[in-house]
């Protein structure tokens, strides 16, 4: 399938099959590919928490408001989080990264009030999303990205320290009656001419 089919294909999962667990070799192939996301100066300033264990799927489940049953049901859960600590950050590039990179950092980004380079850092968590999406779509697992969840609360379940839970992504298989797949309710899209602009 080319990537235009599963642009077509990839939905919002929103019941998934409970009974059906996504295989490990799977879900290394999708850490690594995450380990392999996209981010300005390769900065990787996030860590991404994956939960199988059924209790802790449950506990945080319960702090994730409309989504708890679609967690429950979901093979796994994935936590994706952003450094909230600018010092570590800073340890981290010099530990990893050139020295461009380093002086793009110091020159551009350092300067900015303590709220702009956090949101920064979370910038480049966002981009890990949608390659983690597509990489699902790809190999056939289903998914559901959600900013519907008590990050403070993630926190404290998965004993977070430095980071910030911002989102969390559900995957799994769909459920043969999900009503959300494009085969039951047709994706809603605006259309080409309306968001893609040619100059």
């Amino acid at each position: 399938m080319n990537f235009l089919d599963l642009a077509e294909s990839r939905y919002t999962t929103k019941k998934y099959d409970a009974n059906k667990k996504i295989a490990d070799e799977t879900i290394n192939q999708l850490k690594e590919i995450l380990r392999l996301s996209p981010s300005s100066i390769d900065s990787q300033p996030w860590r991404f928490f994956f939960v199988s264990e059924e209790q802790m799927k449950q506990k945080l489940a319960a702090v994730s408001y409309f989504n708890e049953k679609k967690i429950n049901e979901a093979s796994h859960l994935v936590a994706f989080t952003a450094i909230d600590d600018i010092q570590n950050f800073e340890e981290q590039i010099h530990l990893h990264l050139p020295e461009g990179s380093i002086d793009y950092y110091n020159n551009f980004l350092k300067p900015l009030p303590e709220a702009e380079i956090k949101s920064w850092f979370q910038h480049q968590v966002y981009l890990s999303l949608g390659f983690f999406l597509s990489a699902c779509a790809s190999l056939g697992i289903d998914s559901t990205p959600m900013e519907g969840i008590k990050g403070e609360e993630y926190d404290k379940i998965l004993n977070i320290k430095g980071y910030k839970t911002l989102f969390a992504v559900a995957m799994g298989y769909r459920s043969a009656d999900d009503h959300n797949q494009p085969a039951i309710k047709p994706k809603l899209r605006l259309p080409l001419e309306q968001v893609i602009v040619s100059v």
